[in-house]
């Protein structure tokens, strides 16, 4: 009887041990400074970065995609899948309890129950039998191997809520830059069709002229086509909006037949973004919590595979009545009661267990390299970013330059002509000089903001993350 009760104090005792390594997070090499930006002044990011750029119409787009897009809705759901798993490996920790019952009456055959029965004995040729039972079992989790489950399906949780921040923060500056894209469109279109108009004026004029018979007809066939190359750049860039508008649409959540987006050449804020140390970049980039978490749940998994290596105990009881008699069936002396212990020992199994533990160690070595992969690519969209800000900052100086250069050559070159000093040819090729670097410009301001949104993104969002 001591013995007995030696037992389990013995299990709770084995209980307490867990194999596999104690998970130990690799030290990062991110420095202490970025290749493109000596600056360590950080800019506190807020949660809600796109307000930085003070534009109303991209606050509603970006929240608007947050609250309706379909990939963070299905996001969302995996990350609700992946807690409910955590809960259902944590009840491994608790006994389990069950009622079952069963109830029934068999009939004999007179002829076949008699030929086996002593003369004289009779027995009825119906019986009934009822039985109902609690049954407890218990698995006092010997060696850790449910504790490591656990550990493992908790960081699988982590890891689905760090990707659902990551795909939050994709998705804002998904919504960011197919705005500013099409912003940048917009001031285009507007461009071009003052180009158009004015174009258009020229080519009036060059008919009157040519059908007063001062002059032939090539000045006007050169002003018909310079306004026919304006209208095909103009159709390029309205089907580039529609397509940015109906990337926006999908973002938000809706069909591109139900939304627009109203034209508008007023440009946003233009923000000074500072990246801070690198440090503090990666403790905060959700992809990279992600990424730590996987190597968590891959380093919980070779103590999984350990523990197979081990026995494993069951302690099993169950009590209740059984009774051939229903008017009788809870009667006391139609208890049953049991109790029991079972073990389950690896003895030959063909290296299936060597052969798991292999696999675990040989998976966390993948989620390693991923993890370092992570890093790195999390400091290189960091050192892009900056250094694409710092070259499109100098290419708007050039353009702007390069713009008023252009409309002096355009303004002497139109008064060259009306002086009869040189052709209508050199008119056009400094107007043309001047949509170029107009164009240019445009374009340059629209990356400027993308840019700035994608600094943004690699940088982690706001500073307040988990």
């Amino acid at each position: 009887m001591n013995s007995r009760f030696l037992l389990f104090p013995t299990l709770l005792c084995l209980g307490s041990c867990t194999l596999g390594p104690d998970f130990q997070l690799p030290g990062t090499a991110g420095g202490t400074q970025w290749k493109e930006s000596k600056s360590t002044a950080p800019t506190r990011l807020p949660d809600a970065w796109w307000r930085l750029f003070n534009d109303r119409e991209l606050n509603r787009l970006v929240d608007r995609a947050l609250a309706a897009n379909l990939d963070l809705a299905a996001a969302k759901a995996r990350v609700d899948t992946s807690r409910a798993l955590v809960g259902v490996d944590q009840a491994r920790l608790f006994p389990t309890l069950d009622l079952s019952g069963s109830g029934g009456i068999n009939r004999f055959s007179r002829d076949g129950l008699g030929a086996n029965l002593p003369p004289g004995v009779v027995i009825p040729l119906e019986q009934q039998r009822y039985r109902s039972t609690f049954n407890l079992a218990y698995d006092p989790d010997l060696w850790g191997r449910n504790k490591r489950t656990i550990e493992a399906s908790s960081a699988q949780a982590a890891a689905a809520d760090a990707m659902l921040d990551s795909q939050r923060l994709g998705i804002a500056t998904e919504v960011a830059r197919q705005y500013f894209l099409l912003r940048g469109l917009d001031a285009q279109t507007a461009v071009l069709q003052s180009t158009i108009q004015s174009r258009q004026e020229a080519l009036d004029i060059q008919k009157s002229r040519t059908d007063a018979g001062l002059t032939d007809g090539l000045a006007t066939s050169r002003a018909r086509t310079e306004v026919e190359l304006a209208n095909n750049d103009l159709s390029l860039v309205q089907r580039q909006r529609g397509s940015a508008e109906h990337a926006l649409a999908v973002l938000c959540g809706m069909a591109p037949a139900e939304f627009a987006i109203s034209r508008s050449q007023a440009e946003s804020t233009l923000p000074i973004i500072r990246p801070g140390l690198p440090a503090q970049v990666l403790a905060r980039r959700p992809d990279v919590r992600a990424a730590e978490q996987n190597l968590r749940a891959a380093n919980a998994r070779i103590g999984i595979a350990e523990a197979a290596f081990y026995p494993n105990f069951n302690l099993l009881a169950s009590g209740g009545f059984e009774s051939i008699d229903v008017a009788r069936f809870l009667d006391w002396e139609n208890r049953v009661l049991s109790l029991g212990a079972g073990i389950t020992a690896p003895l030959f199994d063909g290296g299936t267990n060597k052969a798991n533990e292999k696999a675990a160690r040989s998976r966390y070595d993948e989620a390693l390299a991923a993890y370092r992969q992570a890093l790195l690519i999390a400091l290189r969209e960091v050192e892009d970013a900056l250094v694409d800000l710092k070259g499109l900052a100098s290419s708007r100086k050039a353009l702007e330059n390069a713009l008023k250069s252009s409309e002096e050559t355009r303004d002497l070159a139109q008064e060259r002509y009306k002086k009869g000093l040189t052709s209508y040819f050199e008119v056009v090729d400094s107007e043309r000089g001047v949509l170029v670097i107009q164009l240019a410009l445009s374009k340059i301001h629209a990356e400027q903001r993308i840019t700035l949104a994608a600094l943004a993104k690699a940088l982690g969002g706001g500073w307040s993350g988990k």
